[in-house]
This record gives structure tokens, sequence and C-alpha cells, in this order.
């Protein structure tokens, strides 16, 4: 995946989760709902990390190809 379709991915998965954050707050989400969303902000998160992963790589003269999805479990982890 290259930055413009990680990017196109990013903007797929902000808009589904403002349309189910919308539900949410006009009492309308199911759990079905709740659900998705947290999947879509993990998504993001992987998401996220992937492109800071190319661009470092990029940065240092390296193959921004060469970056990995990294698990929801390990992007989930990380300390902020």
């Amino acid at each position: 995946m290259d930055d413009a379709q990680i990017h196109d991915t990013i903007e797929q998965l902000v808009a589904e989760e403002h349309e189910l954050w919308d539900r949410q707050a006009a009492g309308a989400a199911t759990d079905v709902d709740s659900r998705r969303l947290e999947q879509v902000k993990v998504s993001l998160d992987r998401c996220w990390d992937l492109l800071r992963q190319r661009r470092a790589l990029e940065e240092f003269g390296l193959d921004p190809g060469q970056a990995n999805a990294r698990s929801s479990e390990t992007v989930e982890g990380y300390e902020q």
C-alpha cells in the first residue's frame, strides 16, 4: 500500500467514524455500531502507524515499501 492508498483508507475510516459518532450522539447506535466504532478506531491507529513507518524509512533513504502494518495488539499497546 502506498501513501495515497493509506490516505484514502484513512479518509474512508474517518468518514465512517463520524457517522458512528453521530449515531451515538443521537442515541441511535446499536451494539453493532459500538463494536464497529472500536474496530474503526483501531484500524485508524494502524493506518497512521503504517504511514509514520513509511515516512521514517523514506526520511532515512530507505524503501518505504518495507514498512509493514503492525498488529492491533502492538499498535494499541503504545504508550501515549
